[in-house]
């Protein structure tokens, strides 16, 4: 496909709007920096598939008791844990290739140490939202600038979403690569993004928005009885509407939307229907179905024309003020269940090389305890699995646990060592986004990192 080609195939479908589809940018300066960005990715379509998944643990993370000192280190965990410490001998063990210091998983990950110690796993230490590098001095003194709204759930899960700290933006950097890359897939129905739990902030771009799903495939106008049980007769009301010429070119343009989203869920539940099943058996749980449907996604993705796709899979109960021990361990349990068996699954269709998972949640939690429970807090650490990850290793740089030590502040938050900024970058760079893009999608990743730089922002990706 031609530049121009390319360009006039873009400003078309600028004029559309709903479910897959592309809507009006706010700015013509926008609509020319994406329309060259769209000529530069368009050589991916019909290269190698690329998907990236994530998995987002809504409430906050105790991710400090999800990967945690075994070693010297231990003492100084469980003295600032205290009762919500675990045993050291009920410790997962892990030998990382690249790290002096001891540690091991939550006792309901053994599965997650399997796959790290087979090198199919990373974890990404003390990483979280930052608009500059921030010291302890400069966070007591208030000197630094801060993430709008720290230790806020809506604010810090928003700015996750969007890499936007400084502000309450609306779209998030998923949606921003879909949008500068909305013409490397051959489908101009469905979305290069899927979300399998509702709308999220993280899919929402500026033309593009996100294709729904749930755990049976997709939602369309089931609710409405259209085209299925005993809703013939509201199926004919529907297609009448959708196919009536009217005059206003704004109803027919309204309807021309409604009509496209209906057609895009008819042609992935046709795809889904000829799927053999998996050998790999999913638990019957929610995260587990999740990653089962985005399994089932990804093995139609020939079918559908798709290069590369951008899954949203989310898992909540994290906000544990109080029996933290007990619920956390429910939801590690899940977590270990869930990953284990989407690995198998990808593994089956091959495609473990070419799809990548990662975990993101609006903060860590207190090392503190305050009872029962902990609260909220800032750095914490995050798990990266798939063919591309330079596994069996440990990156960033994982605090000193100790009440007082170089990292902690307000009764034991952690100060994040990396920005998300590089966490998300690298993700990006993988998944095909050019690095003169980035700064459309990080607008503060350059106080962290130089995207003229030969090397990657982090490290953990082959690439």
């Amino acid at each position: 496909m031609s530049y121009n080609e390319t360009r006039r195939k873009f400003i078309k479908q600028l004029g559309l709007t709903g479910l897959g589809m592309v809507a009006a940018p706010s700015s013509i300066l926008r609509l020319k920096t994406l329309a060259a960005s769209v000529a530069d990715n368009s050589a991916i379509a019909g290269g190698p598939y690329k998907a990236l998944v994530c998995l987002y643990l809504d409430g906050g993370n105790d991710s400090f008791n999800m990967l945690v000192p075994s070693g010297s280190g231990y003492a100084d965990y469980a003295a600032t844990r205290s009762n919500l410490a675990h045993p050291q001998a009920d410790l997962v063990a892990i030998h990382p290739n690249n790290s002096t210091q001891a540690l091991g998983l939550h006792p309901r990950m053994g599965d997650v140490a399997g796959l790290f110690n087979s090198g199919k796993v990373s974890f990404l230490a003390n990483v979280g939202m930052l608009v500059e590098p921030v010291s302890k001095a400069a966070y007591k003194n208030r000197t630094a600038r801060l993430p709008l709204g720290l230790f806020s759930h809506s604010d810090q899960a928003n700015q996750w979403q969007t890499a936007s700290p400084q502000e309450r933006a609306l779209k998030g950097w998923a949606g921003k690569i879909a949008d500068l890359m909305m013409d490397v897939n051959n489908n101009d129905k469905i979305s290069m993004n899927f979300s399998l739990n509702n709308t999220s902030v993280f899919q929402s771009g500026n033309q593009s928005v996100q294709f729904v799903i749930n755990n049976r495939g997709a939602q369309g106008l089931t609710g409405y009885g259209y085209r299925w049980g005993n809703g013939p007769i509201r199926t004919k009301a529907i297609d009448s509407i959708l196919n009536y010429d009217y005059n206003d070119p704004f109803k027919n343009n309204y309807t021309s939307i409604f009509r496209t989203a209906v057609e895009a869920n008819e042609e992935f539940e046709n795809a889904l229907e000829n799927l053999d099943d998996f050998q790999t058996q999913f638990p019957e749980e929610n995260l587990a179905l999740q990653l089962r449907m985005v399994a089932r996604s990804i093995a139609v993705r020939e079918v559908l024309g798709f290069n590369r796709q951008i899954f949203f899979v989310r898992l909540g109960g994290f906000d544990n003020h109080a029996e933290l021990l007990s619920q956390h361990g429910q939801l590690m349990r899940r977590i270990n269940d869930a990953l284990q068996a989407f690995q198998s699954a990808l593994e089956e269709l091959g495609v473990q090389d070419d799809v990548l998972s990662f975990t993101m949640s609006e903060f860590g939690r207190t090392l503190t305890s305050n009872g029962n429970g902990t609260d909220h807090a800032w750095g914490g650490n995050a798990i990266i699995m798939g063919g591309p990850v330079r596994g069996k290793r440990i990156f960033g740089d994982y605090p000193d646990l100790a009440l007082g030590a170089a990292q902690e502040v307000d009764a034991g938050a952690i100060i994040p060592t990396t920005a998300t900024d590089l966490y998300f970058a690298e993700l990006a760079l993988w998944f095909g986004v050019a690095r003169s893009d980035l700064h459309l999608l990080f607008p503060n990743l350059h106080r962290f990192y130089d995207t003229n730089s030969s090397q990657l922002p982090i490290g953990f990706l082959n690439i």
